[in-house]
């Protein structure tokens, strides 16, 4: 079971995390030169040819091989991809392997909901995760922890649907307990991702980032959860797994749902629930706060008695 958390969560990586990484222009890629020939013209490179723009750091060649044949940045040659390969030439090469990271949060963030169920996709989603095993492990090895959330989004967002879905019915059990403070809903969403986040990594001095990772996971968590109980009274489209710690876009979703379903939500849902999905909607809009202390007021609403401590906001 743990096995296969791990292999969940290590997937989810990228979206969230993309914003710590350094910036990588993403504008038109420059003609990559091909040694065999001197025209400038595109074909897809050789593996040894990508290994060789690695240890070069030629960020140029590598971008355009990103944008016109990026499945070939996730293939092995030898015992290495070309991140590992990043990652275990050393520091000198942290920039390189910070694009590959990026290359693979890029593709994964840009792909549309009807993508997910296609073969190619499948197969590359996969591979990706191949890469993101490999490359957690040589963040450990190296001492490189500052990728190590990136890769943990990553993993969690390729691995699928299956376990983000139970964890959503878990959550969902929990906010319609009677007894809130007992099944405690919002702190059962963290217990849960940081039990994922923190596979492995017990020795690992990154708790800054885990804790950001866990409050923006745990959030996207309860608001699946809250909106999938108000679709037992309401005709409504549910909020695609797929979304789920992609940087806003749970909560983009979220709000839009409430808006458009506005009436049936106040002629049709319970107080209780009206509460629930009005304090999510407040407590998590962006503003100047971290998501760590959003959350912890949606952990002290939603985790008591009933609406007592910001009553006069929410209500």
């Amino acid at each position: 079971m743990m096995a296969t958390t791990a292999s969940v969560m290590l997937s989810l990586a990228v979206a969230v995390a993309c914003k710590a990484l350094i910036p990588i222009p993403f504008g038109r890629p420059a003609k990559a030169k091909i040694a065999s020939t001197n025209e400038e013209r595109w074909r897809d490179p050789e593996p040894w040819e990508i290994v060789r723009a690695v240890e070069k750091k030629d960020a140029n060649y590598l971008i355009a091989v990103r944008d016109r044949a990026f499945h070939l940045l996730l293939h092995k040659t030898g015992d290495a991809t070309p991140l590992h390969h990043a990652m275990r030439i050393g520091p000198s090469h942290r920039d390189i392997a910070i694009l590959l990271v990026e290359a693979m949060c890029r593709w994964v963030t840009n792909l549309e909901d009807k993508d997910m169920d296609m073969d190619e996709s499948k197969v590359l989603l996969k591979a990706l995760r191949t890469n993101m095993k490999l490359a957690f492990k040589a963040s450990l090895k190296f001492h490189q922890h500052d990728l190590i959330v990136s890769f943990l989004q990553a993993w969690l967002m390729s691995e699928g649907d299956r376990w983000l879905a139970s964890q959503i019915h878990t959550i969902r059990l929990a906010l319609r307990a009677p007894d809130g403070t007992e099944t405690k809903p919002v702190e059962t969403a963290a217990g849960i991702m940081r039990d994922f986040a923190t596979w492995e990594l017990e020795k690992v001095k990154c708790k800054t980032e885990i804790d950001d990772y866990v409050a923006n996971s745990s959030a996207d968590l309860v608001m699946m959860a809250a909106w999938s109980i108000a679709l037992d009274s309401i005709d409504g489209e549910p909020i695609p797994i797929w979304y789920f710690s992609r940087e806003d876009r749970t909560y983009r979703a979220f709000t839009s749902r409430l808006e458009e379903h506005k009436v049936e939500i106040d002629r049709k849902l319970g107080k209780r629930v009206k509460w629930q999905l009005r304090v999510l909607e407040k407590a998590l809009a962006p503003r100047s706060e971290t998501m760590v202390q959003r959350m912890q007021v949606v952990r002290e609403e939603l985790d008591s008695e009933g609406p007592m401590t910001y009553l006069g906001y929410y209500t």
